[in-house]
């Protein structure tokens, strides 16, 4: 492989700094730093593959994937990932007090594809029998702005999945009574600010979190990385460097918290970091951010049923499909 200089495109996440910053590098290769919102990289990955190597969201990769393809090859750098059960939510009065009960009701989404509420849909059909056609989908800004789908929706005939009005929002229409319930990325404004007509449906979502680990083994995949197959196929040795490289930077961002939690000082703003690691170690092992195929693939697999019952992918899509050959055995 000749030297290369490529675009990398990601949010500024810990475990990717030190690629950005050069503290690791790729033999052969110059790296073109972008950190950029997710909310600004995932439309461009989907709509003009703007950069070589970029993060992608899992969900919007399986849905081309399922359409005839992707102009990325990915790489098993699970850049983000997240518990979902904090982001149930509801109206109080609502007369919903679990997931159950969103059957037959209007529930807001900011967008119908994200991954986030992929898996919080898979929860809802594999813990609570409650399947994507059961519900009214409202999809828009959460609490702010304006969000749209970034790729079209190809929906069965008799589900609802309706954009809202722009310049109103989901936490809003929450509020109002125009929804029931919400299924969020993040808390509402209106909940951080106290509303009390905003509830989680899980209080202590962590012990929710937790034991879903526990029945499933899966702490939910959100973000992987995308290499241009362009590139990937006039440099193939790169795909195995780049993964290599990521998990390189994952293990010093991972060494730099530890040196951190155990340090004399409390050199981080969190009061409570020492109960938040051990209670993480405790209960997902020291090794809790796992990247590669063979520790995860069950976690793909389920990405990819998901896709299809919820009326996303096209097609079955095999998890091993969304991954360049040589870092199968990763």
């Amino acid at each position: 492989m000749s030297h290369l200089e490529l675009t990398l495109a990601t949010w500024d996440h810990d475990r990717v700094m030190a690629l950005h910053d050069e503290r690791v590098t790729v033999p052969g290769i110059t790296l073109q730093s972008h950190i950029h919102p997710t909310s600004k990289l995932f439309p461009w990955a989907v709509q003009d593959a703007r950069f070589d190597i970029t993060e992608m969201s899992v969900s919007s990769y399986v849905l081309q994937l399922s359409r005839g393809g992707s102009d990325y090859t990915a790489i098993p750098a699970f850049v983000s990932r997240a518990f979902r059960h904090n982001g149930f939510f509801a109206r109080a009065g609502s007369g919903i007090k679990t997931p159950a009960d969103f059957a037959g009701r209007r529930i807001g989404v900011p967008e119908y594809q994200m991954t986030a509420a992929l898996w919080m849909r898979g929860i809802l059909a594999d813990e609570y029998g409650v399947k994507c056609d059961d519900i009214l989908w409202r999809t828009g800004a959460l609490d702010e702005g304006v969000r749209r789908e970034r790729l079209e929706l190809a929906l069965p005939d008799g589900m609802v999945v309706e954009p809202i009005s722009e310049g109103d929002t989901l936490q809003d229409m929450l509020l109002r009574g125009e929804i029931d319930g919400l299924l969020a990325p993040k808390p509402p404004k209106a909940f951080l600010e106290g509303s009390p007509d905003l509830v989680r449906l899980f209080p202590d979502f962590e012990a929710a979190e937790q034991a879903y680990h526990r029945k499933t083994g899966f702490f939910p995949i959100m973000h992987l990385i995308g290499i241009r197959k362009s590139v990937a196929d006039a440099n193939p040795d790169l795909p195995r460097k780049l993964y290599d490289a990521f998990v390189e930077a994952r293990d010093l961002a991972m060494a730099r918290l530890r040196s951190v939690w155990l340090g004399n000082a409390n050199r981080m703003t969190l009061p409570w970091l020492n109960a938040a690691m051990e209670r993480t170690r405790d209960s997902m092992g020291p090794d809790y951010w796992s990247y590669g195929c063979t520790a995860n693939m069950a976690e793909m697999d389920a990405i990819c049923r998901y896709s299809l019952t919820q009326h996303l992918s096209a097609a079955t899509v095999n998890p091993k499909d969304l991954f360049h050959p040589s870092v199968l055995d990763t």
